[in-house]
């Protein structure tokens, strides 16, 4: 069982954190890479756990806090530099694999837990997935093209 209070279940490089390394934080992600971006910075993909955010690897009420900031493109080419950063879903099957790993996260997620969830609608509509999910946010952000939302179980 996890002693981290807080779960990144996508972590990727880990942008948006400050302090990218918080001991409070158990970064998951299904994959590890390090790679050399077309403008020479240095992605690095580690987490702590390697796992796929469909299936986790936790017992259910684990974590006060769960981040959901999965894949949002389905148009990127394989090895481009978007699928690496941000990584891909597939176009026949997206709408299984957000809500199967909506459904993962609210199962972890500790009654009163918060889940906070990022979204960037530049492929697939807000709309479109807030109805895959089928969870009403408390609040969030709408005018612009990448989104926060806020869940609590």
């Amino acid at each position: 069982m996890p002693t981290k209070r807080i779960l990144d279940a996508c972590c990727g490089s880990r942008m948006f954190w400050f302090d990218k390394e918080n001991n409070d934080v158990l970064y998951m992600d299904n994959r590890v890479l390090t790679d050399t971006l077309c403008d020479g910075r240095t992605l690095e993909i580690k987490p702590d756990v390697v796992a796929d955010f469909r299936n986790m690897p936790f017992d259910d009420n684990t974590f006060y806090l769960v981040v959901f900031d999965p894949p949002h493109l389905i148009h990127a080419g394989e090895k481009s530099w978007l699928a690496k950063k941000y990584g891909k879903l597939d176009e026949n099957n997206w709408k299984e694999y957000i809500s199967q790993g909506f459904n993962e996260c609210m199962r972890v997620l500790k009654p009163n837990g918060t889940l906070i969830f990022k979204w960037n609608e530049e492929q697939i509509k807000l709309w479109e997935i807030l109805k895959v999910i089928g969870y009403k946010p408390l609040l969030g952000n709408r005018r612009s093209k990448t989104h926060w939302l806020v869940f609590m179980k």
